[in-house]
């Protein structure tokens, strides 16, 4: 092995450490790829990760700054093939060896530009858009992993980007007392977050519920690589799911939502002891 070839392992590592640091329970279900995909979905959730954190928890610093400085070294490094951050480094090595069409780079870095912006009241299109760059792109990323064809991939497509949006709906119900009450961001449209009624949650439950079910079809043709792992993500993220139906709309004003790790847990271990094959073939 030479050192460029070292360099490239310590930045894989690096995202493998960046997922296991920042999200357990994907950590866990990401252990369920086949080990030919597994480092690829880690340096793509390192990079979008790395991302978020910039518009969402650097407070102290200028995230704009941050963000411009964090697109401009990953496309120097897709035109250079090295980058001294190993996060961008095995991110772009990923792009590269499964052909990630750029335009889902450029609307994953615009979504999260815009939450630098005044998300606040979007209107059906920005959200739309927004869920798209944020959550859609994401897991059409994961899905060039997943399969080799562009027959597969566009067979698959609509269903990952269901799944993708389903999650991110989830998390905007999850975080909404933080991003309403610290970060000033009103997410979905025609809501009244000054008076977050039951109806309304009810509705967006609904859509979520759509999405679930449209992903679902998707994730039963995925290849045997993949399944278990996102179905297990799948499983987690209805889990979260149950749980805030069962919270009345003021009570997410006021508090965020989780999945107790002793329930991640106990999802995992079903996981691995039936595999829940019979129900996903």
């Amino acid at each position: 092995m030479n050192n460029f070839q070292k360099f490239n392992k310590i930045s894989d590592c690096t995202s493998q450490l960046v997922t296991k640091q920042y999200s357990t329970s994907f950590y866990w279900a990401s252990s369920l790829f086949s080990r030919d995909i597994r480092q690829h979905i880690y340096n793509i959730y390192g990079f979008v990760r790395f991302a978020d954190e910039i518009v969402d928890t650097f407070h102290d610093y200028n995230k704009q700054k941050l963000i411009n400085e964090f697109e401009r070294n990953y496309r120097d490094t897709l035109e250079n093939g090295i980058s001294l951050n190993p996060v961008i480094q095995s991110f772009c090595r990923t792009q590269k060896e499964n052909n990630i069409p750029q335009d889902l780079v450029d609307a994953f870095l615009y979504s999260m530009k815009m939450d630098l912006g005044e998300i606040k009241d979007l209107n059906d299109e920005l959200y739309n858009l927004y869920i798209y760059g944020s959550a859609e792109v994401v897991g059409l990323m994961c899905l060039k992993v997943f399969v080799k064809t562009k027959e597969d991939y566009e067979k698959l497509r609509p269903y990952a980007q269901s799944l993708g949006a389903a999650f991110q709906k989830i998390n905007f119900l999850r975080d909404i007392s933080a991003d309403y009450n610290d970060l000033n961001r009103t997410y979905f449209p025609n809501v009244n977050f000054l008076d977050f009624s039951e109806r309304e949650k009810a509705e967006i439950e609904l859509n979520i519920k759509s999405d679930f079910e449209k992903a679902l079809i998707g994730i039963k043709m995925l290849p045997l690589s993949s399944r278990s792992a996102v179905f297990m993500a799948y499983k987690y993220y209805i889990s979260l799911f149950k749980k805030i139906k069962k919270q009345r709309a003021e009570t997410l004003m006021k508090s965020r939502i989780r999945v107790s790790n002793a329930r991640k847990i106990y999802l995992m271990g079903e996981m691995l002891l039936t595999k829940n094959l019979y129900f996903i073939r």
